[in-house]
Parts: C-alpha cells; sequence; structure tokens
C-alpha cells in the first residue's frame, strides 16, 4: 500500500477526490468505519479490500471544453457544485494516455482554428472529450461531443489526432445541441474504426459503446464480482435473476456457474449491448429483457416460476419498495446485493430484514480511491421459521441514524445528477426541502441579507422533488 499523501495540484477547485487528505491507509480506514456505523448492525463487516497501486484505475475520462479568463481554450472537469472549468492537463486517477488525448485535442483545436462551446452564448464547436480505455485488449475510445453536426476539416483533424496517438482505434462524433447538463446527445456518427471497443473482464469479453455503461475501475471490478459469486456459492443447478444487469456483465460472469440466467435492465440499448455480449462469448443459457425488473419479478411469481438467487447491483440511489416487495414475493433462497452506496444500502437491507432475510456476510471493496464511495457486497438468505421468533419492535426505543430516514445533500445531488442530467446546488435543494415542510437551518435558504438569493429553477426543483420522493423525505 501506497503510504504517502499525494496531493493534487487541482485538488482545491476540483474536488472530485474528497480524501486526499488522508493517507491511502487512512482512508481505508475512514471507509471501514464508515461501513461498519451503517452496516454493522446487521452482520459482521469483512476487512475492505483497498487497491496496490490506488492511481490511473480509471478507464473513463470525460473532459469539458470551453474557454478561460484569457480566451484561452481550457479542458477539465467542473469545479464542485458550479460550471466553471478546471483546467488539468493530468488527473492522478486516470489513466494517463486519456489526459496525453485530450490535451492532444486542446492543441488541434487552435491549429485548426476551433472554438470551445460556450455555455453562455450558446456558440462554438467542441463542448466535450470522452475518452474510454480497455485496459487488458489496450483499445481506446475517443468521443468527441459538438454543438453542431457540421465538423470541419474532419477527415484532416481525426487523421492528425490518430496520427498522434496510434493507439486509438475509434472515434464517435456524439452531437448535443440542447442546452443541458447531461454530456452526450442523441445522435452518434464513427468517424474512425467501429464505434465500439472491446475489454475483458473476468475471462469474457465486453463490446463497449460510447452509452454503454461499464465499470469504471477495471482491476476492482473483477475483486468486486469474485467476491459476489463467492458469496452467491452456486453449485450448477440454480436459475438466477440478474436485476438491474445493465450490460449483462454479472449474469454473464456468473453463467459458467448456474443452470440458466435472467437478465433485467429497463434501459434498452443496455440490453441490446448485453445481448451482444452474449453472442461475442458464445453463452447460451442466459435471456436478457429490457423491462422492470420489480414487475418482472412479479409476474413470475403470479406463474410460480422458481428462482433461486437474485443479484441486484442498482444505482447510488439504491433500490425501491416496489422491487424490494416483489423480491420478497419471489422468495429466492439467496439475495446477492452489489451497492455503491452504503447510505441506500442500509435502508434497503433494513426493509428485506423485516421481510424475511437475514445478512449473513458483508463486503466491503475501495473501486474509488481518494474519494468517499464505497462498493459493498451484501449475502442475504432467507430466515427460516425454525431459527427465529417475530418479536414486536417498539421504534421509539431503537436508534435510527440519519442514513434511515433522510439522504444526505451529496447523495440527493448523485440522485438528480444520474437521473436527470442535472447538477443542483446546496442552496436549491434546501429550498425545495423548505417548500416540502423539511426545517433547514436557516442560513441555507436565506442567504445574508446582502445580495437577492437565486432561487431554484422549475426543471430543477421537480427533479430535486423526485429526489425526495426516492429516499422517502416525503
Amino acid at each position: 500500500m501506497n503510504k504517502s499523501k499525494q496531493i493534487c495540484p487541482h485538488a482545491k477547485k476540483c474536488g472530485g477526490c474528497q480524501l486526499l487528505n488522508l493517507s491511502y491507509e487512512e482512508q481505508l480506514k475512514h471507509k471501514q468505519v464508515k461501513v461498519i456505523r451503517l452496516l454493522g448492525r446487521f452482520c459482521h463487516v469483512e476487512e475492505i479490500i483497498g487497491m496496490e497501486n490506488p492511481y490511473n484505475y480509471r478507464n473513463k475520462a470525460q473532459y469539458a471544453f470551453g474557454r478561460g479568463r484569457n480566451g484561452q481554450t481550457v479542458a477539465g472537469v467542473y469545479q464542485s457544485s458550479t460550471h466553471k472549468i478546471v483546467d488539468i492537463e493530468r488527473c492522478m486517477l486516470t489513466d494517463p494516455k486519456a489526459d496525453e488525448i485530450a490535451n492532444t485535442v486542446k492543441k488541434l483545436l487552435k491549429s485548426f482554428k476551433m472554438k470551445p462551446y460556450d455555455e453562455v452564448t450558446r456558440q462554438g464547436f467542441l463542448r466535450h472529450v470522452l475518452v474510454k480505455t480497455a485496459f487488458k485488449s489496450g483499445e481506446v475510445m475517443v468521443v468527441l461531443v459538438t454543438a453542431t453536426p457540421q465538423f470541419p476539416s474532419k477527415r484532416s483533424f481525426i487523421n492528425a489526432l490518430v496520427g498522434r496517438h496510434p493507439e486509438i482505434t475509434t472515434i464517435v462524433q456524439n452531437v448535443n445541441n440542447k442546452f443541458t447538463s447531461m454530456v452526450l446527445g442523441d445522435k452518434s456518427e464513427v468517424l474512425y474504426g467501429d464505434g465500439k471497443i472491446t475489454e475483458e473482464l473476468c475471462g469474457l469479453k465486453f463490446r463497449i459503446s460510447p452509452k454503454a455503461f461499464y465499470q469504471i475501475n477495471p482491476i476492482q471490478t473483477e475483486v468486486l464480482y469474485n467476491k459476489a459469486l463467492e458469496y452467491a456459492d452456486f453449485k450448477g443447478n440454480e436459475r438466477i435473476i440478474d436485476a438491474y444487469c445493465g450490460t449483462g456483465t454479472i449474469g454473464l460472469i456468473a453463467s459458467k456457474n448456474v443452470k440458466s440466467v435472467l437478465g433485467v435492465e429497463i434501459n434498452k440499448d443496455a440490453v441490446k449491448d448485453a445481448k451482444e455480449n452474449a453472442r461475442l462469448n458464445g453463452i447460451e443459457n442466459i435471456k436478457f429483457f429490457a423491462a422492470d425488473a420489480g414487475k418482472f419479478m412479479v409476474d413470475l411469481a403470479k406463474n410460480n416460476e422458481q428462482i433461486d438467487a437474485v443479484i441486484m447491483d442498482p444505482a447510488r440511489a439504491g433500490s425501491d419498495i416496489p422491487f424490494l416487495s416483489s423480491l420478497v414475493k419471489l422468495s429466492p433462497e439467496k439475495v446477492v446485493y452489489v451497492s455503491c452506496n452504503p447510505e441506500t444500502l442500509a435502508r434497503d437491507l433494513m426493509y428485506l430484514s423485516k421481510n424475511g432475510y437475514k445478512v449473513k456476510k458483508i463486503q466491503p471493496v475501495d473501486m474509488f480511491p481518494h474519494t468517499d464511495h464505497i462498493e459493498t457486497v451484501v449475502l442475504l438468505s432467507q430466515r427460516r421459521p425454525d431459527t427465529h421468533i417475530d418479536i414486536k419492535l417498539d421504534l421509539s426505543e431503537v436508534d435510527i441514524t440519519a442514513a434511515e430516514t433522510k439522504a444526505t445533500y451529496q447523495e440527493i445531488k448523485d440522485y438528480v445528477l444520474e437521473k436527470h442530467g442535472l447538477k443542483v446546488s446546496t442552496l436549491y435543494i434546501s429550498q425545495v426541502k423548505a417548500k416540502c415542510g423539511i426545517i433547514e437551518r436557516e442560513c441555507y435558504n436565506k442567504g445574508e441579507g446582502k445580495s437577492r438569493v437565486p432561487q431554484c429553477p422549475k426543471e430543477k426543483e421537480e427533479a430535486i422533488m423526485d429526489a425526495l420522493r426516492n429516499f422517502r423525505m416525503i
């Protein structure tokens, strides 16, 4: 483990790495304590699995392009809670190749006399550059997100970029002409290569498209998924469901250990990629369905279908009551919950624990060193009537933590960004909470009286309301 404290020169402005003030060992201890505080009531929490080299682990890098104070082109990330771009030439978390490519694009813009996009005037050409790197295959995808479909000197620009970076295997132009915080638009055109890259994970190959979700840290993803399969302890004759399956990674990896897999994902594009990945690997005992996982499982229960285990890997917002209640109705023997948010995980485990399941094992995995995010694998199994008794619980005697009763401001921000593609401030959240009767500290939503306090726009208010409903705060 690296014991030194490596301070990034962009840390104060960027805000992406919340734990840079701690050594890596201290970060792991901090995360271990957090998981124990949130989940320790359910069962013993294993020691968090960290990385041998907690740097350069991100296989996806996203760069916003714009103009600096002096009119020069800048490329990097948005400063926390703002739309000011922090110009970053080197990030300690991303693959160095990605940073090099982004810096080259920045120089080429000047050479070709192209302008970066200006969010205020809504003028300019290049909005974002997205670089995806396949660590094992070495393939690299570059996505140029432009404000218009017209690409001046397109062929010359692409030749210049590939000439400087022959490791690039495909380039895609994505057009986003909307006034939105979303990075990618609806239309794409392949400019070089076939528009996808191939990566290897746990012995299988996966095709990755510009919009496809794929775990950011491939090294720790193998650790995470192998731990999930270890906990599942499949014997070979099980029928299982991979819920929130995305492009099918966990289900496809588990397929060799079970009789059959049903993958369920509401995103049709992800299901299309999942089916392609199954064909690519010659896997025939898995079927993918574009459907709501909760409703899908309710239908299975109505038809008396026997499902032995469910693997679930929801987004940061966690699961919801309709899904969890359908899971209880389907009544699989085992549930393997892969979580990227221990706070919403605690909420969901509480529900399952009250409805026939017992938490057996908990394993935290550090997927995102130097940030506050934690992945966790949990094994649950059905309670047996002869091994437990029902008791009446007076909730007034129970110390309910904040994680069970409300979401943090950061969790609300993450939910709104992930689901609605909008960035919202703490001020806006507090204003909406106040409208709902949730009392906040006075300074949060009134300001100091020296200037007019900005009011939350309607679009963002509706998105925040959705988040509050999701976290059962209203």
